[in-house]
């Protein structure tokens, strides 16, 4: 076997070099790192059990992240994450609350909930033209104002289905939660919408110049909304999930998710511009905030200090992605 020359070697290693994206390679380098680092701390730290563990709870974190990567390529920003998740959950288990039937039905009303949160924030950014921000800013509070009217100010007293439960933390396959199950047939039908349908190629060719892809015959305005409305569905279904695994909603549930949903994509090599990212680089992202948020657990940090660390964990990761050669 002839000796590989270092031309052709040194070509092969710049054309995996343009095909690894830093961001991606950065997340998954930090998550090595955090795992040997907490395998100090416990010695359960890399067992499979905890590994599963984490991935289950993250699980949550990763469905509403879906959705927020899907408006973020479109160069906007959504964040009615918190009280959309609250709301599906919410209204999941009331569902549950009107009988078998609702029972039944609790899933796709919590889903079909934020559905209807993401049409006014779709509506609102495709066709009023304001800006996302702005739009689902309100959003946010005026589904906090609904669920505090409904809830009367307390927790619901409405708890979550068995469907919910089973859903969340039933056993389909031996050994694995379902959550993770759920969370990767979601990713599957991101990966698949994203690089094999007219849809995804849209999305990209929005989120790199919205004009040009308007002047090209492409219903931008009609893009803009469905994404809207898919990111709505998708965080209260990790809300009707996060239900499920605790056996009932809460308020206020949904507000730990909306700084980690965002920093999770954004860390993982999406664009806060728009038109560039993959979902992979978010599933990274999402295992390592969740790792993160779980090796301070074990550490005892006390709270002041976790903030400050997930703080500098987040804008070093910032920082060393802004600095990459790809970076439109």
């Amino acid at each position: 076997m002839s000796e590989m020359s270092p031309q052709r070697a040194g070509s092969l290693f710049e054309g995996l070099k343009r095909r690894v994206d830093p961001a991606i390679a950065t997340a998954f380098g930090c998550i090595i790192v955090i795992l040997i680092v907490g395998s100090f701390y416990s010695p359960n730290f890399l067992s499979p059990a905890y590994i599963l563990q984490q991935l289950k709870v993250g699980s949550f974190l990763g469905i509403a992240a879906s959705g927020v990567m899907l408006v973020i390529l479109l160069g906007h920003i959504d964040l009615s994450i918190p009280w959309v998740l609250t709301a599906g959950a919410m209204m999941g288990c009331a569902a549950a609350g009107l009988g078998p039937v609702g029972s039944a039905l609790a899933v796709p009303a919590g889903i079909l909930v934020g559905s209807c949160f993401g049409l006014v924030s779709g509506i609102g950014v495709a066709y009023l033209r304001i800006p996302a921000m702005i739009v689902t800013l309100s959003v946010n509070v005026v589904a906090q104002g609904l669920m505090v009217v409904y809830s009367g100010g307390f927790s619901p007293q409405d708890a979550a289905p068995a469907s919910m439960r089973w859903l969340a933390t039933g056993f389909l396959v031996p050994g694995v939660p379902n959550a993770i199950l759920v969370w990767a047939l979601v990713g599957i039908g991101i990966v698949f919408m994203l690089t094999r349908t007219a849809y995804g190629r849209v999305i990209y060719a929005i989120g790199n110049r919205e004009r040009a892809a308007f002047l090209s015959g492409i219903p931008t305005r009609r893009i803009v909304m469905l994404t809207f409305v898919l990111s709505g569905s998708l965080s209260a279904f990790a809300g009707v999930l996060l239900a499920g695994y605790a056996s009932k909603a809460a308020q206020s549930m949904g507000d730990a998710y909306l700084l980690p949903s965002i920093a999770a994509v954004v860390l993982g090599g999406t664009s806060i511009l728009g038109g560039r990212g993959s979902y992979l680089g978010t599933v990274a992202g999402v295992i390592l905030i969740t790792l993160l948020q779980s090796i301070l657990s074990v550490m005892q940090m006390p709270e002041a200090g976790r903030q400050m660390v997930y703080g500098i964990v987040i804008l070093c990761m910032l920082l060393l992605y802004g600095r990459s050669p790809t970076e439109r």
